[in-house]
């Protein structure tokens, strides 16, 4: 890892993810009544909880507004929620002023073309294995794993590891 790489690490106090995608698989399964249902790991709950003792807290931002998201919010209890978030990137002033932030401390995960502005605002940035081919060549970070499938977990466990070294 480069010096450049682990100095952006090092600077995170705020961590934004995007929810269907990264802490899902990005699929939608419905039921016979018609409702839908995600798949979250709770491999990844556990690296929000690891970031938040280190104390960096984990936003969930989402185009969606979804009663699934909203529930999982609820039962981790150690996130905010933004949903129904379409150009996630005019997000970012009021973050920096309720967080105390600047852009530079602030890691986005994402995994589509959506998320590409707020990216590009941020200090650092990261994909799951199965991100689109546009974001990978545009994200300091690409997991190893998929999203849906800890690639949330991974982030984090590379962002605790350079604040604690």
């Amino acid at each position: 890892m480069s010096t450049e790489f682990e100095e952006k690490i090092k600077k995170i106090k705020l961590v934004i993810t995007d929810v269907d995608g990264v802490l899902t698989d990005g699929g939608m399964y419905y039921n016979d009544e018609g409702e839908c249902m995600k798949k979250f790991n709770t491999k990844d709950s556990m690296g929000m909880e690891l970031l938040l003792e280190n104390g960096i807290k984990t936003i969930f931002m989402t185009r969606e507004n979804s009663k699934i998201v909203e529930e999982r919010v609820k039962k981790i209890k150690i996130v905010e929620l933004y949903s129904d978030i379409v150009k996630k990137e005019k997000m970012i002033p009021e973050i920096l002023e309720k967080y105390d932030v600047v852009p530079d401390q602030i890691a986005y995960i994402g995994d589509d073309v959506n998320d590409l502005q707020i990216m590009n605002a941020v200090g650092f940035s990261a994909t799951p294995s199965d991100g689109n081919y546009i974001i990978k060549k545009n994200v300091d970070y690409t997991c190893e794993v998929a999203g849906g499938m800890g690639a949330f977990r991974e982030f984090a466990d590379l962002i605790n590891k350079k604040k604690t070294d």
